[in-house]
């Protein structure tokens, strides 16, 4: 199934910062935005909205929290819910916690908007697409 998962790190600016995170440990401090501007940047290129925003979005009736459990638990009901939020060993990122509120948030459609992931039999399709065409190409007369 990990295959069909959404890769929180796959997207547009996260796996750069989870490297500065591993050079930077303190970046994965839950205080540490203020010093650290780029998370607020791709938080917001990707989700809409900054974990402040984030942070002041009002939970509807009956939320569970999820957002404020350990990233363990999060990152196995993100893969319930189709995501991967884990590193290439299978660890939570530890950048999660500055991308987790936002990612529940879109993810139930109370705040922000979910990042444009091509699904992978998507690319698959136009891959053979565009292989079918070069053989065409170079098939004619």
């Amino acid at each position: 199934m990990s295959d069909t998962l959404k890769r929180l790190i796959d997207l547009p600016g996260v796996r750069d910062l989870e490297y500065k995170a591993l050079m930077k440990p303190r970046m994965a401090d839950a205080d540490a935005r203020p010093d650290f501007p780029e998370l607020d940047e791709v938080s917001k290129a990707l989700f809409g909205l900054t974990a402040d925003e984030a942070d002041d979005v009002e939970r509807p009736a009956g939320w569970d929290r999820i957002d404020l459990k350990p990233e363990r638990d999060q990152a196995a009901a993100f893969e319930a819910e189709g995501w991967d939020v884990t590193d290439d060993k299978r660890r939570p990122l530890r950048l999660l916690g500055h991308f987790s509120s936002q990612l529940w948030l879109a993810l139930r459609g109370v705040a922000g908007e979910l990042p444009f992931v091509p699904d992978a039999k998507e690319e698959n399709l136009s891959s053979s697409l565009a292989a079918e065409a070069a053989r065409f190409r170079r098939n004619r007369p």
